[in-house]
């Protein structure tokens, strides 16, 4: 894995803080809309379920941003 995956809705607020911020700040992620993917949803399962879910390089997992709240995907 060369940049975290994000897994995403939408319509969620903190999703999209997160993408805003991170592209403002210049950083590369691999964004994973789990309302387009039923495997994404499935994978992002794996590790809760609330997005927005990050996935690091180095395997540590982070569920939502700034302390929004974050959506229900299950």
């Amino acid at each position: 894995m060369n940049k975290p995956i994000v897994y995403t809705l939408r319509t969620c607020p903190a999703c999209i803080r997160l993408k805003e911020d991170w592209v403002s700040q210049g950083r590369e992620f691999e964004e994973r809309q789990v309302d387009d993917n039923q495997a994404w949803l499935d994978q992002a399962l794996s590790y809760g379920n609330t997005v927005p879910i990050v996935i690091y390089e180095d395997g540590r997992v982070e569920i939502g941003y700034a302390n929004m709240i974050s959506c229900y995907i299950a």
